[in-house]
């Protein structure tokens, strides 16, 4: 008896791989969070945070996080974290790029002396 080796085979198992990969994408991007949940999450964080201002403007599209309004913070230890670590757009930055499904970071802040 002689056994023939199909090349339907591996063709079929290559079909199935390509569809379960498939599933993985489309599971993957139903997990990111919307932009109105970004927002909500990285507003949360910034009004947790005693090393930042409150009162800061946050927008979000497409994942990509815009923060706006006025760094200066008495009540924080002025335009220095505490400790003069560093700068408090650098703690805002780093806090807001931990938020899971922030793809970017901008900033449009000021600093009333």
């Amino acid at each position: 008896m002689t056994v023939r080796y199909s090349r339907q085979i591996p063709v079929f198992w290559l079909s199935c791989l390509l569809v379960l990969s498939g599933c993985d994408a489309t599971t993957e991007s139903s997990s990111m969070p919307t932009d109105a949940q970004l927002k909500s999450r990285v507003e949360a964080v910034i009004a947790s945070a005693s090393d930042l201002p409150q009162g800061l403007i946050v927008s979000v599209s497409r994942g990509a996080v815009m923060v706006s309004g006025d760094l200066n913070c008495e009540d924080c230890g002025g335009l220095r974290t505490p400790g003069n670590v560093g700068t408090v757009q650098q703690s805002l930055g780093a806090i807001v790029r931990a938020v899971p499904g922030v793809s970017d970071v901008q900033f449009a802040l000021g600093s009333n002396n």
